[in-house]
């Protein structure tokens, strides 16, 4: 695969790798339908299924006062979950993804998200989300299938970052507004970003959409952000300047205390709102980083 612009066709070579990747979730032995399982998630979405006559244990909140009224008997409402489950995807292509020593940030996110896309459609659930571009985010209501995958695939390739340019002040925390709007309850919602652009204001939509959705973090960062190179002065290419950098001395722990700032507010982040942080290095493999992240927390298969 490309190091600078993910093709579409490397994606779509994603999908059998993908057939290793589980969501957290397993499927039901009471379920033979495509796409049914029961959750380990929090927050499944429930669909209404029958009315019974009241049993002692039945929570008070899901009787069914007007059938109670008019039989003259208490009776509960009785749910299931969710068939299909919406997973909403939403993808950082921002202009701080344009960054790699060997593999841009952004063709990382893009093979992460389409693992995720994949996993997903053979899963059987619908597939939605986000695409953050430089210019401009578009929104991608939850679809079935394959067609939604590639519908996804599709605008990736479109948005992705081309040349280095100034970062928007806002793209991260409107594409999360734009989230906001599209989100239902019970959804999964895996976001794939640098997170140099969250915001207050962003960290509290997060908030918000983990209330009643299964929120997921995912970090993409490049070694070089974590760790500087060996000892001595390069030059850097910005957008409109080549600037001067050095890496040695008390310039060297600057650079690593800046990456471990930003790193510990994520998992601050986290745990506050309950949202699994995996971290996924530009050099390693996405498919391994997922699995090992989501197993740390206990939430693949």
């Amino acid at each position: 695969m490309d190091a600078v612009t993910a093709t579409l066709e490397s994606l779509i070579g994603l999908r059998a790798q993908a057939r290793a990747l589980e969501l957290g979730a397993r499927r039901s032995s009471l379920s033979v339908q495509a796409g049914g399982y029961r959750s380990v998630y929090r927050g499944r979405g429930l669909e209404f299924d029958e009315v019974r006559a009241y049993q002692p244990g039945d929570a008070t909140r899901d009787i069914d006062w007007r059938v109670t009224a008019r039989r003259g008997k208490t009776h509960t409402k009785m749910f299931r979950e969710e068939r299909e489950r919406p997973v909403l995807l939403t993808v950082d292509l921002d202009a701080t993804m344009f960054f790699g020593s060997q593999v841009l940030k952004s063709v990382q996110a893009q093979r992460i998200a389409s693992l995720i896309a994949w996993a997903t459609a053979r899963a059987g659930d619908r597939i939605g989300g986000v695409v953050i571009g430089a210019e401009h985010s578009v929104a991608l209501p939850a679809r079935p299938r394959s067609d939604a995958v590639l519908h996804l695939l599709r605008n990736m390739q479109q948005l992705q970052p081309q040349a280095p340019r100034v970062p928007s002040a806002d793209a991260l925390d409107q594409g999360l507004a734009r989230l906001v709007r599209i989100a239902h309850p019970g959804s999964l919602l895996p976001v794939i970003s640098d997170f140099h652009g969250l915001s207050e204001d962003g960290e509290q939509r997060l908030n918000r959409l983990s209330r009643h959705n299964d929120l997921l973090l995912v970090l993409v960062f490049d070694p070089l952000e974590a760790e500087p190179p060996p000892s001595g002065r390069y030059r850097v290419a910005v957008p409109g300047s080549v600037r001067a950098i050095e890496s040695r001395g008390a310039s060297a722990t600057r650079w690593r205390a800046v990456f471990e700032r930003h790193r510990q507010r994520l998992e601050t982040l986290s745990r506050k709102i309950r949202a699994p942080l995996v971290l996924v290095s530009t050099d390693a493999d996405p498919l391994q980083a997922i699995r090992y992240g989501l197993g740390r927390h206990g939430r693949a298969a």
